[in-house]
């Protein structure tokens, strides 16, 4: 499980570049057109696998118990067993060749294999002996590689057996295949659909017994039934990894909607210099003219820390970091509203650093706030005149938390909207702003256009969860989820302006000078899938834009979401036992316990 939050990386961990699965294979062709052998890439890569599914094995599976008085750690008596699961492909062959190293390394190796028939064994008659092939033989082999590392395996005398025997006896269900390491080669990152027959069987059959023998589950590359270009599992049917070994380069869907569940931790195994390979590539033309300068461009960048921010000066006051103007807390006729969603937007806020901040909320929330909220001030929202005349003053403008979804609360944001870029102040767009967006759109409003046209030379941010951006698009929600990267796009060029798509692995695009730039923000936790959190990343988003004395780094989306999520983390992992502050934990976090961890995330960023 990855939930555990190392509040050094706030400050030290470098992006990651994320690539589609096409762009792996386009890596891989490059390399192999300089004349390097792919099957010596496959030994090579398997080689390196096996040295880590080693040193993992020792960091994890080693008894490190000891008596209490002394520090005389010891090893477990029984062989090292490892059952590699291995398919037909290239990555069923890095499955054979690393049951081959495992066993000359002194492990017990059992090789469970899917797909294949049992003359897929017989290697007398093939162009490569029952010895060891050596390299020459393997080059001047018409056989695939996959093949070859088969022969390996089985020249070596590795034990396998095939799934389909096992399936086939009355009490399948029963039997255990004791191991202390499993490993995934069955699929590579070609697969775009659900696993069927037999392969669905052996996921599933691979993960029970993995929890059976309390096992470390290791996949190579990508968890089997995990798509790597987009991070969707179907039906809920891949590999329940510990530990993924990834190849070349770090997949886009390990990081992304269901990737973050499977793929446990990710451990690079680069093998090639493909930044290195790609630029030659693109400079010999062997790839299309007009796709040299992209066709190798990460499709996104991995987030893991926050900018750093300096310490604010002492000649300041509250002007010197902005004003904040939230407007949203309606209340619609026939129901008690959602005031609660400005407070929280506002509370966030604050506690984000700006120096001011004004609630334009229903006027039956101006008690809530003020008690909630002492040092906010406020305005009724439907004070028109003295609203816009307050977007005048604002250094940020923040509307659609609460605001409600009648026809007088589209108009309260078409006028606001219309107002704030008059005044040409950011803005900042979320919950019930972007479902008036989104009506507005389908109206042919004239606000789209404007506000598109606008989000070229101003900052314009808007966060939707997958719900809201299907709305945006006209799409189904499962549509949004198929393939996140496409859809936050589309928003983008459908609405202008800076987006988040939140979920898991939360989704940025950022407009910058030369192109728009995507990041997925790795952290936060499930725990933050609760009421309000989107009101609190609205009013982080604020907070950061209003204070002018930060970079434009410390005061991008992208910080945003990585201050947020990180806010997250601290409440579920680490509790204060100098002041005895109780860790919340994932199922009892609530937004209003945000603003105080936001606060606590702010200061560790401080350098």
């Amino acid at each position: 499980m990855r939930n555990s939050t190392k509040l050094s990386p706030i400050k030290n961990t470098k992006p990651i570049a994320l690539y589609s699965s096409k762009q792996i294979y386009a890596m891989e062709q490059a390399w192999f057109a300089q004349g390097y052998d792919s099957f010596g890439l496959m030994k090579q890569a398997a080689w390196q696998m096996t040295q880590q599914i080693e040193q993992i094995y020792e960091r994890r599976n080693v008894s490190a118990s000891h008596s209490t008085n002394t520090n005389v750690y010891h090893r477990s008596v029984h062989p090292r067993r490892a059952s590699i699961w291995v398919g037909k492909g290239n990555n069923g062959g890095d499955g054979w060749l690393i049951a081959h190293y495992l066993q000359q390394a002194g492990w017990q190796v059992e090789v469970m294999t899917v797909g294949f028939s049992e003359n897929d064994f017989d290697i007398h008659d093939q162009s490569v002996t029952s010895k060891t092939p050596s390299d020459k033989d393997s080059d001047s082999s018409n056989i695939t590689d996959a093949t070859k590392a088969l022969q390996i395996a089985l020249a070596s005398s590795c034990h396998y057996q095939r799934f389909e025997d096992i399936i086939s006896h009355d009490d399948a269900d029963k039997r255990n295949l004791p191991a202390d390491v499993y490993i995934d080669a069955l699929f590579g990152i070609g697969l775009d659909r659900a696993p069927e027959g037999v392969y669905k069987s052996a996921i599933k059959a691979f993960n029970n017994f993995t929890q059976q023998n309390n096992a470390l589950a290791i996949a190579v590359d990508v968890p089997s039934g995990l798509v790597a270009s987009t991070g969707e599992v179907f039906e809920r049917i891949a590999i329940q990894a510990d530990v993924t070994l990834c190849l070349i380069a770090r997949k886009f869907g390990l990081h992304t909607k269901d990737g973050t569940d499977y793929s446990g931790d990710i451990v690079d195994i680069p093998l090639i210099p493909h930044q290195k390979v790609c630029q030659q590539t693109a400079s010999h033309h062997m790839i299309a003219e007009k796709n040299a300068s992209q066709a190798f461009e990460p499709v996104a960048t991995l987030l893991i820390a926050a900018h750093s921010m300096s310490l604010r000066r002492q000649n300041s006051y509250k002007g010197s970091y902005g004003h904040v103007l939230v407007i949203g807390g309606n209340r619609v006729d026939g129901s008690q509203g959602m005031g609660g969603a400005a407070i929280l937007s506002a509370a966030s806020t604050m506690a984000t650093g700006a120096g001011k901040i004004t609630v334009a909320c229903h006027e039956a929330f101006h008690g809530s706030l003020l008690t909630s909220l002492p040092d906010a001030m406020t305005i009724n929202l439907h004070d028109i005149s003295g609203v816009k005349d307050l977007i005048k003053q604002a250094s940020v403008v923040a509307i659609g938390m609460g605001l409600g979804r009648d026809d007088k609360a589209q108009a309260l944001f078409v006028n606001y909207i219309q107002a704030a870029m008059t005044a040409e102040k950011p803005i900042v767009i979320d919950a019930d702003g972007l479902y008036h967006l989104a009506s507005l759109h389908t109206d042919n409003h004239e606000l789209i256009t404007e506000l598109r046209e606008y989000s070229t030379n101003h900052r314009v941010c808007l966060t939707p969860h997958s719900g809201e951006a299907a709305r945006l698009l006209d799409q189904k929600i499962s549509e949004i989820e198929s393939n996140r990267l496409q859809a936050i796009k589309q928003c983008a060029a459908t609405y202008g302006g800076n987006w988040v798509l939140k979920g898991a692995g939360s989704l940025v695009l950022e407009q910058e000078e030369g192109g728009e730039n995507v990041y997925v923000c790795d952290v936060g936790n499930a725990g933050m899938a609760t009421a309000g959190m989107g009101d609190v990343l609205s009013g982080v988003t604020a907070g950061l834009l209003s204070q002018q004395d930060l970079s434009a780094e410390a005061r991008s989306l992208h910080q945003a979401v990585l201050i947020h999520g990180f806010a997250g983390d601290v409440l579920v992992n680490q509790a204060n036992s100098n002041t005895n502050t109780l860790l919340v934990g994932q199922r009892g976090l609530q937004a209003q316990d945000m603003p105080a961890a936001i606060r606590h995330v702010m200061q560790l960023m401080i350098i």
